[in-house]
């Protein structure tokens, strides 16, 4: 008897203690701070993450404390993404419920190779703002991909300034330097990029389709792009895409100085958003290349040939 009077006066005492523990953990870390911070949780940060950096931000007291608030009010898979004004005069609860709703800005994602019309729907899904309105301004080849959080009353003009700040932030004077070195402009660059972005699925076959076509362009050849004609034939209403996925004899004698199986040279300008990977592929790609040629297999993975011959046997082992 004696021995489970002492067992309930310890569990007692640590019950009691750790409401302590959890009522100050919870506290503000300074209820009477004036101060605000701008808090961001990237897409698909897990909530340990989370704790941390609200701790290293002092915006709260305790980690744990934290974890559990969370867990005890149900809301783990409802935390947003996104940034929020928070305060160290904010109790642990008040933080957590902030972080379920009221984020500042919205966290936009533009992948590699997709076209300006792409990136517009993107910016309307999450943005209020009509895709034409988007599209009046858009440069094709200048949305540089990548991750963004932008203000939730952004317009069309500062949402592309954003992506354009981030292109030129990225295509820098050392990579533009070596594109002069090549005899190759700018626009040049991110156009041919932009081809070698549609037509290679995988990174090592990006420096590949880079070399073949600076070697095409050297011998004034055609480029052959598939991608060209899926650019100029836009949007498939049947498929609901923007990339036709098989092409026709029909299709690749469209007249249009974007075909590039007709018409010699770059086409007119890009015709898709490529990458960093890939502009650098581009600038450091090899004019003198061997290899003329690539097939596709079913796989995506490319496979290159130096002539006629092996180019026919590739599509006799790969396509057949």
């Amino acid at each position: 008897m004696k021995r489970l009077i002492i067992l309930i006066g310890l569990i007692l005492v640590f019950a009691f203690g750790f409401y302590l523990y959890y009522k100050e953990g919870a506290l503000p870390v300074d209820k009477k701070s004036l101060e605000s911070k701008i808090f961001v949780i990237k897409p698909a940060e897990n909530l340990n993450s989370i704790a941390n950096n609200l701790a290293n931000q002092k915006l709260i007291r305790n980690k744990v404390i934290f974890y559990l608030v969370v867990k005890k009010l149900g809301i783990e898979r409802k935390i947003q993404a996104g940034d929020f004004r928070l305060s160290p005069a904010m109790d642990t609860n008040e933080i957590a419920k902030a972080l379920t709703h009221g984020t500042l800005d919205v966290w936009l994602t533009v992948i590699e190779g997709m076209r300006k019309e792409e990136v517009a729907q993107i910016v309307s899904q999450n943005l209020n703002i009509p895709e034409t309105e988007f599209l009046k301004y858009a440069r094709e080849g200048y949305l540089f991909p990548d991750t963004y959080l932008v203000p939730k009353t952004a317009t069309a003009v500062a949402v592309i300034k954003i992506f354009e700040d981030n292109f030129n932030a990225k295509f820098t004077s050392d990579l533009k330097e070596k594109a002069d070195q090549k005899n190759l402009t700018v626009d040049q660059v991110i156009t041919l990029a932009s081809l070698v972005e549609r037509e290679a699925r995988f990174d090592e076959d990006r420096g590949g389709v880079a070399d073949i076509l600076l070697t095409r362009l050297k011998k004034n050849m055609k480029l052959d792009i598939d991608a060209t004609v899926q650019y100029l034939l836009g949007y498939q209403s049947g498929e609901k895409i923007w990339w036709k996925k098989e092409l026709s004899f029909a299709d690749l004698g469209t007249d249009s100085p974007y075909n590039t199986y007709k018409n010699a040279g770059l086409p007119p300008g890009p015709i898709a958003n490529p990458g960093l990977a890939t502009i650098t592929a581009v600038i450091n790609g090899d004019e003198n290349s061997p290899f003329l040629f690539y097939v596709s297999d079913k796989s995506g993975h490319l496979h290159f040939a130096r002539n006629f011959e092996e180019h026919n046997e590739n599509i006799r082992k790969y396509l057949k």
